[in-house]
């Protein structure tokens, strides 16, 4: 027995390894951007924190090793996605400092409605995940093989309708920034 075998036999549940440390702080850092995303009443900083946010979910995939969707987090949702919502918050001349639109006064409720809703998608989640299993003899999980064999071959619909609705999105902007300057 070498000792990274004995090493690796003695790290138990309570012994985390740098990676899962890493993970563990990255993903608080994560959660604190989300809930700043949320909570603030200015619109672009909401839109640069959810860009940390996004950001630190690709840190996570990559501490996963999925490589390519780490990536693909980075391209579409951080490059894309955040862009597009920053344009439309110029395009439709949105106010820079704080909104008072931004906040209807309906905390309570909304929290009445998120608590129930967050509980169940995390049950729904860990009931559908609960009897998985992994196959080591296949493609690498979160691999570009097994990743892409599975966007090709049950998710090819879904992410074509999301580029029309985001293509619909940039057109609704201009079309609404252009209204309001031949009003003038």
């Amino acid at each position: 027995m070498t000792p990274a075998d004995a090493a690796q036999q003695t790290q138990g549940f309570l012994s985390p390894s740098g990676v899962e440390i890493a993970f563990v702080l990255v993903g608080l850092v994560t959660l604190g951007a989300a809930l700043v995303t949320v909570t603030t009443r200015r619109l672009v900083h909401a839109a640069l924190w959810l860009v940390v946010a996004l950001g630190g979910l690709a840190v996570e995939y990559l501490l996963l090793t999925a490589e390519f969707i780490a990536w693909v987090q980075v391209l579409i949702y951080v490059g894309s996605v955040v862009v597009l919502l920053l344009f439309g918050l110029m395009l439709t001349k949105a106010p820079m400092g704080r909104s008072p639109d931004a906040d209807s006064g309906n905390r309570p409720v909304a929290l009445a409605v998120a608590v129930p809703a967050a509980v169940a998608l995390v049950w729904v989640v860990v009931d559908a995940f609960r009897t998985t299993w992994i196959d080591l003899d296949g493609a690498v999980q979160g691999s570009t093989e097994a990743t892409g064999a599975v966007l090709f071959r049950h998710w090819v619909l879904p992410f074509e309708a999301l580029s029309v609705l985001l293509l619909a999105a940039l057109v609704g902007a201009i079309v609404l920034s252009r209204k309001k300057e031949q009003e003038r």
